[in-house]
């Protein structure tokens, strides 16, 4: 058998990758549970008899189900639930060790004010009844000067019964600023809203699938469907090919049937590339065209002039004209449009999990090839999961007041032209503060769940505009990055103390609704958001008292999921068989009951008469002569790269070449190394538009040249000194980049230059 150089690193990868999917290296837990009792916070279980309790891992968005053993009132081991539909008993290390964050020093322990400048780590203690009293005062000094609508809320989710309350929190109080922190699937949700007309999430049906063409998902490196993924490539066929697409030689590549390393950015041209093929040799599934689709073909307006469809936009994305900027040979783009044509069951997916960002271009022409491939609501193929709608809601009224600020425009720019269908921008918050003159648009913030000012792109721009924030309130369990700069903290208690329904993970083929329970009691004098957000609306009085008729979280929580709650008390999860309907009749609910074809940004609205029929490439920041690299970030399931940091097990698990003591490794091609004499572990300087950073070299077959490829999740400098300190934040150096159709952030990395420190 020959193995060259490629194949070679891919088996290398790989069977580290297949160690880590295993149970195995997991059991080790229990070995690093009794090393661990000789750090000064953790605790030491009494004797007695175990209890198993089950309930759901909130740390991503991935809801995977688990198994906490308990010892009286202390939680000791968690495992994954084999019963739970999402993921069937994996579980991923942040998982795992959860209870190092449970028990860890890093945990607010209860609510505090701030009484030095922000971010010097000086607060003093409070009482509940006071923390809430100076939040309602606040509130009422905006709502009593007629500015509700300078009020804000940043949640890391807006599809749980707590976004609800919080969401409806500030429409009853006048303002319309709920905004979400951004993720991987923001393209993805709005380019299924701007094609079948539905709000949800895309499912897609890996296991069943016999041919996986990934556009760079992180389907192997913690794509915050860890469990779930897991789950699904264990039961997958043997004889399924998967492709990953992908710049570097990542977790999901090494495992990857084929691995096609495509220049990063040049995604969506190679998806229009394989459309192209698709069409010109007609292998595309007709009958679904004809009785389902809609734009393919061109067609007149009401006053006779041509409108182009996809057919004509993917005739300027011939292989052979997308060879440069994909970097990839002609026959290797044809090869990939046939083999995913003249599959049984084909699945294109992209912006599933990972940190870089992609413009909905891009998620656009990958679903379109799904439409091409006519497989839809089958198994192996994307399914249309629509948003959660389990929940029982009284009409609320208000005043004139939040009436008049709801009409307010949103200040992220979300919901108005030109991005009228994009519902959340939270990248272009800081630029609306940083820019604005006079006074804050942002009066007042508050912040669940997520920490803008670690995974925001250009940390401190986020970091200038927070500086000019009069009040922020920060509802974290821990001291993270952005309680360190909050004026009120008032900490949410730990997943594993509270009650919260997990909505239907993205990617998920059907509705599961699951339910996070206490699992032990609560450690420190924290209290559930819902419970503060109640009760400050009844202070508010008036309007905003009546449209919470609550006693508290958990009885909103058990009347709203009214007819849900007793199967979710028993079972932990609900799932709904009808969301799995195969049906395309009334699938589609766009204005022309079909699915639309709107590939490039020009094709967006079907019947304008100014549509073009190209896509608008990302513009990154910076000149390409002082910056002639690329940083692009990645994802391993060894690093919690979103809101909540790594517990100290995970950290012990990664690699010295990734981060030793304090310094993070870059990759970088061996060639592009030379030609900036450098070499293995080397110390350098990155540059970007948005900043520098300190880092050590790692030279990497694996990786293209002209690349530097860095990990997320480092970089910290909240939580505590078990990761505080190491490395650097790779969303600090990347700058935001517009996308000119959605206006969400498209930053798949960052202009760069390197040289030895």
């Amino acid at each position: 058998m020959k193995i060259d150089r490629r194949c070679f690193l891919s088996l290398v990868i790989g069977g580290a990758v297949g160690t880590t999917l295993t149970p195995v290296p997991w059991k080790l837990t229990d070995d690093i549970a009794i090393w661990s009792q000789n750090w000064p916070w953790a605790p030491v279980p009494e004797d007695g008899p175990s209890k198993f309790v089950k309930s759901v891992c909130t740390q991503c968005p991935g809801g995977c189900g688990i198994t906490v053993r308990t010892i009286g009132d202390r939680a000791i081991k968690i495992e994954g639930q084999p019963d739970h539909p999402v993921n069937s008993g994996s579980l991923c290390p942040r998982a795992i060790s959860a209870t190092q964050h449970l028990y860890g020093p890093s945990r607010i322990q209860g609510p505090m004010k701030r009484s030095g400048e922000r971010g010097q780590g000086k607060w003093e203690k409070i009482s509940w009844d006071e923390a809430i009293k100076t939040v309602t005062e606040k509130l009422a000094e905006l709502r009593t000067r007629g500015k509700p609508h300078t009020v804000a809320c940043i949640s890391d989710t807006d599809r749980n019964s707590l976004a609800y309350l919080l969401d409806r929190f500030l429409r009853a109080y006048g303002s319309p600023n709920f905004i979400r922190t951004p993720s991987s699937q923001d393209a993805q949700e709005l380019a299924l809203y701007l094609c079948c007309g539905r709000q949800g999430t895309i499912g897609y049906d890996f296991k069943e699938s016999d041919f996986i063409l990934s556009f760079g998902s992180a389907l192997m490196d913690g794509c915050d469907a860890a469990g779930q993924m897991m789950s699904a490539f264990g039961k997958m066929d043997e004889k399924t090919r998967l492709v990953q697409i992908e710049a570097r030689l990542s977790d999901t590549a090494a495992k990857a049937s084929q691995w096609v390393p495509a220049k990063p950015g040049s995604e969506t041209a190679l998806a229009l590339g394989i459309g192209h093929v698709m069409v010109r040799d007609r292998l595309y599934n007709k009958a679904f065209i004809d009785n389902h689709g809609f734009a393919f073909e061109d067609r007149e307006d009401e006053d006779g002039k041509t409108l182009p469809g996809y057919r004509t936009l993917v005739k300027d994305y011939s292989p052979n004209k997308i060879t440069k900027t994909t970097g990839l040979p002609e026959k290797t783009i044809e090869s990939l449009a046939r083999s995913f044509a003249r599959a049984r069951r084909p699945l294109a997916v992209s912006g599933f999990g990972g940190p870089a960002a992609a413009s909905l271009d891009q998620a656009l022409a990958v679903f379109a090839l799904n439409a091409l491939a006519g497989n839809f609501q089958k198994p192996g193929g994307v399914f249309v999961i629509d948003e959660p709608d389990y929940l029982s809601w009284t009409e609320m009224k208000i005043d004139k007041t939040a009436s008049a600020g709801n009409q307010q425009p949103r200040i992220d720019g979300a919901g108005t032209e030109p991005f009228s269908h994009t519902r959340h921008l939270p990248n272009r918050l800081p630029e609306a503060i940083n820019s604005a003159k006079g006074d804050s648009p942002v009066q007042a913030l508050i912040v669940t769940g997520g920490n803008p000012l670690y995974t925001l792109a250009d940390t401190q721009a986020a970091k200038k505009a927070f500086e000019k924030i009069p009040f922020i309130v920060s509802f974290s369990t821990f001291m993270d990055e952005t309680a360190e700069q909050a004026d009120l903290l008032l900490p949410h208690p730990h997943f594993l103390e509270s009650y919260q329904d997990v909505p239907t993970p993205a990617g998920m083929t059907e509705t599961v609704i699951s339910l996070a329970r206490p699992v032990v009691k609560p450690a420190y004098d924290t209290r559930h958001t819902g419970d503060v957000i109640i009760q400050v609306a009844k202070n508010l009085g008036g309007f905003m008292e009546n449209a919470f008729p609550w006693k508290n979280n958990e009885d909103f929580l058990k009347k709203t999921l009214s007819e849900q709650w007793k199967t979710l008390e028993k079972q932990g999860y609900w799932t709904d068989a009808a969301s799995r309907d195969n049906s395309l009749e009334k699938l589609f609910q766009t204005s022309s009951q079909r699915f639309e074809f709107l590939a490039g940004t020009g094709l967006q609205n079907p019947g304008s008469k100014n549509q073009k029929p190209e896509v608008q490439a990302i513009s990154l920041p910076g000149d390409p002569k002082d910056l002639p690299l690329l940083l692009v970030p990645y994802s391993t399931m060894r690093i919690s790269g979103g809101a909540v940091a790594n517990t100290p097990f995970m950290t012990k698990t990664v690699d010295e070449d990734v981060i030793y003591q304090q310094d993070v490794f870059v990759e970088i091609n061996p060639e592009t190394a030379s030609e900036y004499n450098l070499s293995q572990g080397d110390k350098a300087t990155v540059k970007t538009p948005a900043g520098s950073a300190q880092v050590r070299v790692n030279l990497f077959e694996g990786i293209m040249p002209g690349l530097v490829a860095m990990p997320a999740g480092l970089g910290r400098t909240g939580f505590s000194d078990y990761i505080a300190g190491k490395g650097v934040n790779v969303y600090g150096l990347i700058a935001p980049a517009a996308d000119p159709a959605s206006g969400l952030n498209a930053a798949w990395g960052a202009r760069a230059a390197i040289a030895k420190a």
